[in-house]
C-alpha cells in the first residue's frame, strides 16, 4: 500500500512573473487557498500519510503556510473567531508534511531523486504542484493507487490531448490497443515534436514509481533543456520493469498555464455559495 508522496515544488514560476519573483508559484489562490492546498488535500484524501515538499531556497513562504501560526491563532481565539481559527488550523491535518531544498533546479528528474532517502524500498506517489484535478469520484492519485494495487509497477497518470499540444508533454507509447483506462507502455518521450509524437497520450501531473526509479535518475544524462527529465529515466526504467498508463477520470487545471487558472478561479467561485450569484452576474456583465 502507497503512503508516501512526493510533491516538487522548487521550480522558478517563469509563466507568472514578475509575481512570482517575490510569491511562489504553488502559493497563487483559488480564491482563499493555494493551489499547492489541494494538491496535498488530494494526497490525504487518498490516504497517503507522509508528504515531502520540495522546495527552493527563495520558497521558505511555502513552509510558513503549512506550519501553525500561533500569534494568529491566539488572535483568533481571543476574538472568538472559531471558524478562521480552524481554518488556519486544520491545513493539512491527516498527514505528517516534510521538506527538503532542491539546492539547484536541474528538472523534475532531479527534484525526485531528492527523495530517496525519504522513500526507502517504498513505492510511492508523485504529484506535480502545477497539475489540479477536481472530480466528485475518487481523488486522481486514488485511482492510479488502486490500478498499482493490480500492477505492482510504477504508472504514468495521463490524458488525451491535440497533437499540436504534445511538445509540451511526456508521451507515451501503448504496447497494445488501448480498452480501458490502464495500458501497459512500450516508450515514452518527452516533449516531442508535434511530426514525431507517438501518440496523444500525455503525462498529466501524476506518478506511481517503484523505488528501482532512483537507480536511473542517479546517472541520468541530461536531457531536454539540459535538464535531468524524469521521463528519460521512466524510459531506462521499462528496461526492467513493466511500466503503465492510467487514463486520470477528473477535471484537470493546468494551474501554470494562466488561463487554465483563471478557469479554475471561475469553477471554484461557481462552487461557493457566498460567491456564485455575485460571479454570475459579473460574467453575464462581462460577456455582453
Amino acid at each position: 500500500m502507497i503512503k508516501k508522496a512526493v510533491i516538487p515544488a522548487a521550480g522558478y514560476g517563469t509563466r507568472f512573473l514578475p509575481i512570482t519573483k517575490a510569491l511562489p508559484k504553488e502559493l497563487l489562490p483559488i480564491i482563499d487557498r493555494p493551489t499547492i492546498e489541494y494538491i496535498v488535500d488530494e494526497a490525504i484524501k487518498s490516504g497517503i500519510t507522509d508528504i515531502l515538499l520540495i522546495v527552493s531556497s527563495n520558497k521558505n513562504a511555502i513552509i510558513d503556510y503549512f506550519d501553525y501560526n500561533i500569534e494568529l491563532e491566539t488572535i483568533l481565539l481571543s476574538k472568538n473567531k472559531q471558524e478562521e481559527y480552524h481554518l488556519v488550523r486544520d491545513i493539512a491535518r491527516g498527514a505528517n508534511l516534510h521538506f527538503i531544498r532542491q539546492k539547484e533546479q536541474l528538472g523534475l528528474g532531479h527534484a525526485v531523486l531528492q527523495a530517496e532517502a525519504f522513500i526507502g524500498d517504498d513505492p510511492f506517489a508523485v504529484l506535480l504542484g502545477d497539475d489540479m484535478y477536481v472530480t466528485d469520484k475518487e481523488p486522481a492519485i486514488k485511482q492510479m493507487m488502486n490500478a498499482f494495487e493490480t500492477t505492482n509497477a510504477s504508472i504514468l497518470g495521463t490524458m488525451e490531448v491535440a497533437y499540436e499540444d504534445t511538445y509540451k508533454y511526456g508521451i507515451c507509447t501503448p504496447k497494445t490497443e488501448k480498452k480501458g483506462r490502464l495500458v501497459e507502455l512500450v516508450d515514452v518521450v518527452e516533449k516531442p515534436d508535434v511530426e514525431v509524437a507517438p501518440s496523444r497520450s500525455a503525462i498529466g501531473g501524476r506518478y506511481i514509481l517503484t523505488p528501482t526509479i532512483f537507480k536511473y535518475l542517479k546517472n541520468q544524462q541530461r536531457g531536454k533543456g539540459n535538464e535531468i527529465q524524469l521521463t528519460d529515466a521512466i524510459l531506462r526504467l521499462m528496461r526492467e520493469e513493466k511500466v503503465y498508463s492510467y487514463d486520470i477520470d477528473a477535471k484537470r487545471y493546468d494551474v501554470g498555464n494562466k488561463l487554465d487558472y483563471i478557469e479554475a478561479i471561475i469553477d471554484f467561485g461557481l462552487e461557493k455559495d457566498d460567491l456564485k450569484e455575485g460571479l454570475k452576474e459579473i460574467l453575464k456583465r462581462k460577456v455582453k
